[in-house]
């Protein structure tokens, strides 16, 4: 990373004091990245259960085992190590299996799932990653996580017309904290924005079915046509579309994790939920946008209480994943999409800067933040990878002219 981005944070040599960093702008950080990530794509685990024919139990475990482990792994490790490492389901994941699941025998399809998490593992134990993200420069990840993010942003003005007294009030409400009581803004604007859904009669709640979670075992059957169709696209789309974008937003927000340590952790998680069906286990990239922004926390080093926050929010949903996936579908998708591109501004504008603050890297980082924010993909593959692609390319050709130009 150069030294025009943000500067590294790397980790206390001793154990994290969580009750001394405990913050309110931290927690309320976390529970907002759970807010937006759980209630945006929960919906599509259960469309693709819908699609494949699973009942009601075993959509339930799907949500229920990724929620457990995800939760529980990445609060241990931030607890354990003082770094926001935020874990996910893949999401593009996700919407791949809501079209491919269909026609495969779900033991078949458990087999995919266990051999994606295992190439993820091999990846991570072989040490392959770590090489790949010291040739990412700071500008280039950071332009990287401003592109990902300027749709959140923008979504805050697009969804006025859908529900313009809910998200002009929580503009307000965060206005007005911002001025007075910048750490807590994003907590009031969850809280006005809850209770304005719930007095505007936006809440349809009527229907929950509140139960707790049965997770429900699969034995993994091992066939070629679930492995070519599911388990390695499962794996490209994982790693591509969320761990390398994962790990390149920490390592703009100045963090210097142990990126092959931190994918092969991934990888064993997924292996432990996939006979429950958990299709993939990743690194967050929104939801680890939220927890390491400086609305976290200004102080970088205690901005793990976020991810943890996040972790712990996670291992209580599993407990009743199905109905808590219901309940989010009864949020109006408004208040969602405000919410997270409030919570993101600070994060947005730190990207920027930082992408933009060498003259002579300035513009492949435009390239990045472009492609990236252009939202296409290609192969099933999003466009936070191929932006990041873009910019590397355009920063090797660059540099390498630069190179000539030298006498």
């Amino acid at each position: 990373m150069s030294d025009t981005a943000q500067p590294s944070f790397n980790p206390p040599d001793s154990r994290p004091n969580a009750r001394r960093d405990l913050s309110a702008s931290a927690i309320a950080a976390g529970l907002v990245a759970v807010l937006v990530s759980f209630g945006g794509t929960a919906v599509l685990m259960v469309q693709a259960g819908h699609a494949a024919g699973l009942d009601a139990a075993r959509i339930g475990s799907w949500i229920g085992s990724l929620s457990l482990v995800l939760g529980f792994g990445g609060a241990a490790y931030s607890l354990r190590t003082g770094l926001p490492i935020v874990m996910a389901w893949s999401t593009p994941g996700a919407a791949l299996l809501v079209t491919a699941l269909a026609g495969v025998p779900f033991p078949e399809a458990i087999g995919a799932f266990v051999l994606a998490a295992a190439l993820t593992l091999a990846c991570g134990l072989f040490g392959w990653i770590d090489p790949i993200l010291r040739r990412i420069p700071g500008e280039v990840a950071a332009a990287m996580l401003a592109g990902v993010l300027l749709n959140f942003g923008m979504g805050v003005f697009t969804n006025i017309s859908k529900q313009p007294a809910l998200v002009l009030g929580m503009c307000a409400a965060y206005l007005v904290c911002r001025r007075w009581a910048p750490r807590y803004a994003v907590l009031v604007v969850m809280v006005v924005a809850v209770g304005m859904a719930a007095g505007l009669g936006l809440l349809q709640v009527d229907q929950l079915d509140w139960h707790l979670t049965e997770f429900v075992w699969t034995t993994p059957v091992f066939s070629m046509q679930a492995a070519i169709s599911l388990g390695i696209p499962l794996f490209v789309v994982a790693m591509a579309s969320q761990n390398l974008p994962g790990l390149a937003i920490l390592q703009a927000a100045g963090y210097r994790p142990p990126a092959s340590r931190l994918v092969a952790a991934t990888g064993f998680l997924g292996l432990l939920a996939a006979p429950f069906g958990a299709h993939s286990v990743t690194l967050g990239a929104i939801s680890a946008a939220i927890c390491t922004g400086p609305e976290a926390h200004a102080d970088p080093s205690k901005r793990y209480i976020a991810a943890a926050t996040y972790g712990l929010g996670y291992f209580a949903l599993s407990i009743v994943a199905g109905a808590v996936a219901v309940f989010f579908q009864a949020l109006p998708a408004a208040l969602l999409a405000a919410l997270a591109g409030l919570a993101l501004l600070g994060t947005i504008m730190g990207g920027m800067a930082a992408a933009m603050a060498n003259p002579q890297r300035r513009e492949a980082a435009l390239i990045t933040l472009l492609a990236t924010a252009s939202g296409f993909s290609f192969w099933g593959i999003g466009s936070a990878f191929w932006g990041l692609a873009a910019g590397l390319a355009a920063h090797t050709a660059f540099e390498y002219k630069r190179k000539l130009a030298v006498p």
